[in-house]
C-alpha cells in the first residue's frame, strides 16, 4: 500500500481556501456603513477584526489539534464530554449566559461570546469515537445502542431549552450516522425514528416554527412576512447569475437580506462570485468530506477511523444543512456556513476539526504496516488449518 509521507496536504489547502474565501466575504457583507451600523456605531472594518482574530485563534486549535497525542484524545472523551455540557448548562446562569433573539444559546467570553452547542457536537464525535471502539461495544446488543442515544438525548433536552432546534437536529444525524456505519442494527434506528416522530410533530407544532414550515412551502406567498429572508437569498442568486456581478458589488447586503454575514453569507456569495464559483465552493466541501473519510478508511485502530469519520460528517452536515437553507431545499434554520461565515465559535471548533483530521492523515496513524498485516493473516490462516486437518504428511 502507498502511504503519503507526511499530513495531507490537499485536505489543509481545500480548508485554507474556503477560510480565505470567508475573510474576503465577511469584509464584503460588512464594509458599507448599513443604518444598523450606524446606529451600533460599528465601522466598516469592525466585523473584519473580529473575524480576523477568530480565524488566528482557529490556526492556533487547528495546529494544536494536528501535534495533539492521540492517546491523550481518546482520553478526553469523556472529560470534554462533561465539559461540554456544564458549559451548555452556563448559559442559563444570568450575568454568563447572553440571550438574542428569544434564545440563550451563547456564553459572555471576552472579547465575544461562545455558543457551547459547537463544542457539543465535537464532543459527541470523541464520545462515540470512544464508545464504539471499546472491546464491550457489541452492535446487536440493545444496550450499545441505549447508551449513545441516551447521551445524545440529554444534550437534545438542553438544547430545545434554548431552544436551538437545529443544534438539536444535528446532533441527532450525527449520532444516528455514526450508530449506523459501526453496524448498528437496523430495528433499533427504525424504531428511534418513530418513537422521535411524535415529540417532532409537537415541536413543529409550535407557532414560530409551524410559520418557518408554512413559509418554506411558499416563500413568495409571504415574502412580506416569514418567507422575506428566503426570497431576498433567491434574489441573490438569480441576480449573481453564472458570472456574478463583482466582488464587493452585491445589492442584497444593502439592507435587503438578513444575517448576510453568517446564515446567509452563501445567497451573497452566489450573488457576487456567480454560479459556477459557488459550485466549486459546493464541491470544495465534497472534496474535503471524501478526503476525511479516505482518512477514516486508512486506519489501523477503530477508535481513529471513528473519529475521521464522524469529523468529517460533522462539517459536511453543517456545511449541507446551510446550503439547503439559503437555496429553499429545507426550511429557515440559523447554521453558519462552515470556514465562510463570520461567527467565531463554529469556525474556531470547524477549524480544530481539520486539525485532527490532519492528525489522522499522519503516516503513523495509518496502515503502513500493511504486508506484515498480511503476512500475519496468512500465519493466523496456516495454524488454523494445522487445527483442523493436522501437520501435512
Amino acid at each position: 500500500m502507498m502511504v503519503r509521507s507526511s499530513y495531507d496536504r490537499l485536505l489543509l489547502l481545500s480548508t485554507l481556501a474556503l477560510v480565505t474565501l470567508g475573510v474576503l466575504m465577511v469584509y464584503s457583507s460588512t464594509s458599507v456603513i448599513t443604518p444598523v451600523m450606524q446606529r451600533k456605531n460599528i465601522s466598516e472594518f469592525f466585523y473584519l477584526k473580529k473575524h480576523l482574530f477568530t480565524v488566528l485563534l482557529g490556526c492556533v486549535a487547528m495546529y494544536t489539534a494536528y501535534r495533539a497525542d492521540r492517546g491523550l484524545l481518546k482520553r478526553m472523551a469523556i472529560p470534554l464530554l462533561a465539559v461540554s455540557l456544564v458549559l451548555l448548562l452556563m448559559v442559563f446562569i444570568p450575568g454568563i449566559g447572553v440571550k438574542a433573539g428569544g434564545a440563550t444559546r451563547w456564553l459572555r467570553l471576552w472579547p465575544s461570546t461562545f455558543q457551547p452547542s459547537e463544542l457539543v457536537k465535537l464532543a459527541m464525535v470523541f464520545f462515540l469515537a470512544w464508545y464504539m471502539s471499546r472491546e464491550s461495544y457489541r452492535p446487536d446488543r440493545f444496550q450499545s445502542f441505549a447508551v449513545p442515544v441516551g447521551v445524545m438525548g440529554v444534550f437534545q433536552i438542553v438544547f430545545l431549552r434554548q431552544p436551538d432546534f437545529g443544534a438539536a437536529m444535528s446532533l441527532g444525524v450525527l449520532t444516528i450516522c455514526m450508530l449506523f456505519v459501526s453496524g448498528i442494527r437496523l430495528r433499533y434506528l427504525c424504531s428511534l425514528a418513530l418513537l422521535t416522530l411524535p415529540v417532532v410533530y409537537y415541536l413543529m407544532s409550535e407557532p414560530y416554527r409551524m410559520k418557518r414550515l408554512i413559509t418554506f412551502v411558499d416563500p413568495w406567498k409571504y415574502r412580506s412576512e416569514g418567507g422575506f429572508q428566503l426570497v431576498q437569498s433567491f434574489i441573490a442568486f438569480g441576480s449573481g447569475g453564472f458570472s456574478g456581478v463583482g466582488l464587493g458589488k452585491s445589492m442584497q447586503k444593502l439592507d435587503f437580506l438578513p444575517e448576510v454575514h453568517t446564515d446567509f453569507i452563501f445567497s451573497m456569495l452566489g450573488e457576487e462570485l456567480g454560479f459556477f464559483r459557488a459550485l466549486m465552493v459546493v464541491m470544495l466541501f465534497a472534496f474535503i468530506f471524501f478526503r476525511g473519510v479516505s482518512v477514516a478508511g486508512e486506519q489501523r485502530e477503530k477508535f481513529g477511523y471513528y473519529m475521521a469519520f464522524g469529523l468529517s460528517l460533522m462539517v459536511a452536515l453543517q456545511a449541507l444543512v446551510n446550503i439547503a437553507v439559503v437555496t429553499g431545499m429545507l426550511p429557515t434554520k440559523g447554521l453558519p456556513l462552515p470556514f465562510i461565515s463570520y461567527g467565531g465559535s463554529a469556525l474556531l471548533v470547524n477549524m480544530a476539526v481539520v486539525g485532527l483530521l490532519l492528525n489522522y492523515s499522519r503516516p503513523e496513524s495509518r496502515m503502513a504496516d500493511a504486508p506484515v498485516d498480511k503476512l500475519g493473516t496468512m500465519i493466523r490462516k496456516k495454524k488454523a488449518k494445522r487445527a483442523v486437518y493436522g501437520r501435512p504428511r
